[in-house]
Order: structure tokens, then sequence, then C-alpha cells
């Protein structure tokens, strides 16, 4: 089949290399014998060959209008069938950009799904990341003046970025790691960041935050020569590659490094472009969550100041119209530094809170939702920061305009509103505490009404064809393809954990609906189309089982009913992160019932034999590992890892549960069986991070 590659009409290319793609994916072994014969053929289709073209100068520092930068060098880049040539990504002919990029998705799911055995392949690693690199640099020159005027969210210039190239580069180094990847990687970056071409620069930038996250236990070695690298870039001459830095920013910064970061990406908040002002905002939110409090308190009235100063520029020059989603971000920034920042904030609340209760009374329009949802939320967590005594003054009226808004007629349109009205609440709550009570009758029937919501599927048959639909998503249940509508869910999770954080903060005073939460909550956990809806309900149970308690409305049905339940779904369940939590949920609300004391003898017997099913199938997957050939396990290495690290934590969570509810001995001893029949991967250490 191979074979027959390099004599393919170039037309013929891309559904071949789409079928080999899937092939790769699902059985990467068969292509072992044959990657030298890949490596002779793939770099024609996936590095173009480049025209040298005009002399670049000053003045026209991209004569030919294509990427000047060009690896490897044209006499090293054999081309046998044409393949594209370095043109913009938008101008290269259809017929070759589908080649080249169809040859870079096979390389990368190739180099994803059998990492071991490509990651010492002599070339193959190069070659990946020198197209990737080569294509990261093709960018339209002509539609800068389009990038300045766009809302980052609708920007039109998104549809010529070379995302298949920055996306392949990510994947090869989450794949890969970092002493397979950054090599080749930074023998061209340097060069990429000073050169003549703008786009190569932001190309470089580009590429050192797609590596970053696969590479990251290597790159922090070298993070102090990265940042003194990529933080002059704050001064140059073109704002896309400005915007691009402050985007990419937190991927490669470490708390050690906040001076130079902030002294570099403060004064971008000053900027001559509103574009660069959105990226710079954005980029505060991600390195502030990446400090401690005290590292940003040093900075926060620089930082407050002059974002203030983009919320509301009349309040400086009557004249001045700021751009609307610059004002999203900067309230979506202020959010985020008042989270980081807890109560230091308080000193700056009284400029900021009046600003954001106007925007919520006054911005009515459809072009104004996001504003107003971005207020909403940003409100909610100063609220939070400052503390009750600092908000109590604002929190009548923020409570009004939340009523207002929620009592306004629906507008089918608005597919944030519900969302951000269910957080804030919970926000208010929190930063109330127990006076935020009056308000549940308020707050809970749309609560409830979401929480009880059913999911919107589709169920196909095997040989049904169905087409792709916005906002839907397809699952495999019991062997046949499930459509689920995605959005519905999100919702229905948030609902739960909003309730979560009522429940907890609240306690007895949330008594009054523990009975109709908790029906709601026991279903929840074998709510299996939504992890997150289970984990949330399992978090959920205990915490409603001790408002129950201390508020005298929980009774014995109820108890008996939470604990059957649980045991039930503890029995039956294959996921051991969920049976960690199912377990964790067992023992918790046994602990506020008083002990195992609250079990009666058919619950005790009932634990008991459901962890004796849990141990036995926990043993067999065990084994069954344990089976498996030598080199199988050394290449997915990683993935094993990953899981039995997820039946440790069940297993830790079990033997919790059997010493609190006094289980027999050879229950124990079957813990500590189970415990060594792991796999002891150490022989076979990653190469993902040079043994690290």
């Amino acid at each position: 089949m191979l074979n027959t590659l390099p004599s393919l009409p170039h037309a013929q290319l891309p559904p071949f290399l789409t079928v080999l793609t899937e092939l790769a994916g699902s059985n990467p072994h068969l292509f072992r014998p044959h990657i030298p014969a890949l490596l002779a053929f793939l770099p024609s289709l996936l590095l173009p060959v480049v025209d040298a073209g005009p002399t670049p100068t000053v003045a026209r520092p991209n004569p030919g209008g294509g990427s000047s930068f060009t690896f490897p060098p044209p006499s090293s880049s054999p081309s046998s069938n044409g393949s594209g040539g370095g043109t913009d990504e938008g101008k290269v002919p259809g017929e070759d950009d589908e080649v080249r990029k169809g040859a870079l998705e096979f390389m990368t799911t190739l180099s994803e799904a059998k990492p071991g055995m490509l990651r010492g392949v002599e070339g193959w690693v190069n070659i990946v990341v020198r197209g990737c690199l080569e294509g990261m640099g093709e960018i339209p020159e002509d539609d800068t003046d389009v990038w300045l005027d766009a809302d980052p969210a609708e920007d039109p210039t998104d549809d010529t970025y070379p995302h298949t190239y920055e996306h392949s580069l990510d994947r090869l180094a989450c794949a890969l790691g970092g002493a397979a990847v950054l090599p080749p990687a930074f023998a061209f970056i340097p060069a990429m960041l000073a050169s003549h071409d703008w786009r190569l620069r932001h190309a470089g930038l580009m590429a050192v935050a797609a590596i970053a996250e696969g590479t990251s236990k290597v790159m922090q070695q070298e993070l102090g020569k990265i940042v003194e690298l990529v933080t002059p870039m704050f001064k140059d001459p073109h704002p896309r590659v400005r915007g691009q830095l402050c985007t990419d920013l937190e991927e490669v910064v470490q708390e050690k490094y906040h001076e130079q970061i902030f002294a570099a990406l403060i004064p971008a908040l000053e900027a001559p472009e509103a574009r660069v002002h959105a990226h710079a905002a954005a980029a505060l939110i991600n390195f502030c969550e990446g400090v401690e409090r005290e590292t940003l308190i040093p900075y926060l009235d620089s930082i407050v100041e002059r974002l203030l100063k983009l919320l509301n520029p009349a309040a400086s020059d009557p004249a001045r119209q700021p751009k609307r989603y610059v004002q999203e971000q900067v309230i979506t920034t202020l959010a985020m530094v008042a989270d980081a920042s807890e109560a230091t904030f308080a000193k700056h609340y009284s400029s900021i809170m009046p600003l954001l209760l106007n925007v919520m009374q006054n911005a009515n329009g459809p072009e104004y939702r996001k504003l107003r949802v971005k207020a909403m939320e940003c409100a909610g967590l100063i609220a939070i920061a400052v503390g009750r005594d600092v908000f109590r003054p604002d929190s009548g009226t923020f409570v009004e305009l939340l009523m207002r808004i929620q009592n306004s007629p629906a507008d089918p349109n608005d597919t944030m509103l519900s969302h951000f009205l269910i957080a804030t609440w919970a926000k208010v709550c929190q930063a109330l505490g127990e006076e935020f009570e009056p308000y549940l009758p308020v707050v809970m029937p749309p609560l409830l009404r979401v929480a009880g919501s059913k999911a919107d599927i589709s169920i196909y048959d095997d040989d049904e064809e169905h087409e792709d639909r916005d906002g839907w998503e397809s699952i495999s249940m019991d062997g046949r393809q499930v459509g689920v509508k995605t959005s519905a869910l999100e919702d229905k999770c948030q609902a739960f954990e909003t309730l979560l954080i009522h429940a907890s903060t609240l306690n007895a005073r949330f008594g009054p609906y523990v009975a109709q939460v908790l029906e709601l909550a026991l279903p929840g956990l074998r709510f299996y189309i939504h992890e997150g809806v289970q984990e949330a309900c399992a978090m959920l149970i205990p915490v409603l089982i001790s408002c129950g308690k201390h508020s005298g409305t929980l009774t014995n049905p109820m108890v008996g009913a939470t604990l059957a339940q649980l045991i039930n779904c503890i029995g039956s369940e294959s996921d051991s992160s969920f049976l960690a939590s199912l377990y964790k949920c067992f023992l918790d609300t046994v602990l506020v019932l008083g002990g195992p004391s609250a079990l009666t003898p058919e619950l005790h017997a009932g634990i008991l034999e459901a962890t004796k099913r849990q141990l036995n199938q926990l043993a067999e997957r065990r084994k069954a590992r344990a089976a498996r050939p030598p080199h199988e396990l050394r290449d997915e290495r990683d993935d094993i890892a990953l899981v039995q690290e997820m039946e440790d934590f069940a297993i830790e969570d079990m033997a919790k549960v059997l010493r609190t509810v006094d289980a027999p001995p050879e229950l124990s001893i079957a813990v500590s069986s189970l415990r060594q029949l792991a796999l002891n991967l150490s022989d076979w250490e990653s190469e993902d991070e040079g043994g690290s």
C-alpha cells in the first residue's frame, strides 16, 4: 500500500493520506518497518520548496510576498512531486495545501499513537517541527488593518490563521516531550524572533507557546533564557507581534520571573492599539492566576489604574470612545485581579463597583449582552474579594438589579444570561454568607429547574447517517452512537455545582430545600453522559445530609435511600476515577450521620458485598494488564501510569471506608494484594522529558 504513494497523481494524495492517518491512529504498529520509506517520501510533501525571489530590503522586507525564512535550504528539500511553495497559507494552491496538511496530519497522528516508536527515529521529529514552523509563518501580509479593527471574538483574519500548523506542533510536543522537540524547535526559533519579517517573529512566539505544555519539564530548566528572549518583543514595531506575545505569555512564565513580565506587560495596557490593550488585559488574567497574592500586591495599583482608564476613558478624555470588546476584557481582568488580590482590593472598590452597577442598569441593548454579564460576574467576584462588610451597602442594589434582569422577558438569542445569572447569584451567596437566606425563594426555582432538566439526546442506529449539529456532540454508549446537546449538559452541571455552593454556605438555613435537591442529586450519580454532573452530585450529597441534620429536616427514609443508592452505584461503577468519588461520598455521608452505627445490618452487608465485587474487577484488570507484551506496555507507559494512578485513588478511598465500617480482615488483606498487582513502570522510564 505504501509503495504506491510516490507514484500517485498529486490529486489523489489527500484521500490516500486520510486513509493512512486513520490507520495510523488505530494500528500504528503496522508502520514500524516502513518508517525509513516514509522519511524518504513525506518531506517532499511537507516541506515546500521556496524560490528565494527578490532580495529583501529595509523598505520591502518581504518583496516576494511569501515566507522569507525557509528551511531546509532548497538543496536539501526534495520535491519530486512539486508540492506547495512558500506562499501565504491563503494563497497556496488548494491542492498543494491539502497534500501538505495531509502529510502533516499523518505524521502527527502516528507520533501521538506510537511516541516510543518514533521519538528516537533520526530525522522524524526534525521534519515535523520544520513543517510546522514553516507553516506558522504563513499569514497574509495585508490583513493587519482588519486585525486591528476586529473584535478578537469575531476576527475575520482568523480564517487565514495557520491553526493547523500551530495545533500540530502542540500535539507533537505533548506526544514526544521536551527532550525530543525542544532542540529542533530552538534551532530555528531565535532566528525567527530576530527576522525582519514580522510574520516570522509572530510565528516564533506562537511556537514557544505551542510547545510549552508538552515540553514544560525541560523548558523549566531554561525558562530564564526564554523570558529574556521573548520580553524584548513587547517593543516590537508590529502590533500583531505584541498582541501575540500577550496572548502566549501565560505559557512560558513562572512565579520567579514576575518582575520582568509585569514590567513589560503593564505598559502594554497603554499601547496605541485597542487590540493590543485587549490582549494585554487577557494576559494579566492568566498571570495573576499563576502568582501568589503577595507577589501581585506591589503591582495592584498600577494595574487597576490602567484598567480603569481603559474601562472609562471619558473620565480623562471626554471625546475618546472605548471599543466595547476592550471594556468587556477589562471587566473580566478586573474580576480576576480582585479574586487574586482578595481583601487588598478593597481600596479600589469604591472606584469600580459604581461603574459595574451602572453597566448592569443601563446596558440593555442586544449589543451589550456580553458587557452586561461580564459586569455581573465581575461585581460578584469583587464582592467575594472585599468581604461582606465592604459589600453590604451595595448588596441591596446589586440584588435588585439581578432580580430585574432575571424577571425581564426572556431573549431567545441571549445564550449567556442564564449561565451568568446562576453563577452571579452563587457569588453573592458566598459574599453575604447567612445573610443570603432571604433571597433563596428567588434563586432556587430556576436553579432547580435547570438541575432537573432532562438530557436532550438522539440515538442513532449503527447504519444510520447523522449530520453534525452545532452545540451537539456524538458519544458512544453501550455500543450505540448517541447525539447529546452539550450546552444543556453544561448548564445542568453548573446548576449542581451552584447548589453545592448554596448548601455549603448556608448549611442549616438551606434545610427547606434538602429533600428537593436530594431527589435530583441521587439520580445524578448515574448521569453517565456527563461526568461533571456525577462528580458535582457526589460532592453535594454529604453536604445535603449535613444541612438536613442541622436543620432537623432529615428523615430516616432519606438516609436509607441515600446510602442504598451510593452502595448500588459503588457496586456497578467501572470508572476508577468516579469510583474514588463514590467511596469518598459514602464515607463523608456516614461520618456526618455519626459513624458506622448509622448503617443498618443490610446496608453494612451491602457496602462489603459491593467492595468485594470491585476488588475482583480491579484485580482482573491489573492481571490482564500485566499479561500484555512488554513493547505494548513500554509504548503506552504514560497512559497505563494514569490508569493505575486513578485505580490507586479508588483503592485508597475504598480502604478508608473498610476501616471505618470495621470490615473483616480478609478484605484489608485483599486490598493489600490488589496494590501489589500494580505494574512497576519504572523499568520503562519515560523518555518524554529526558527521563525526568
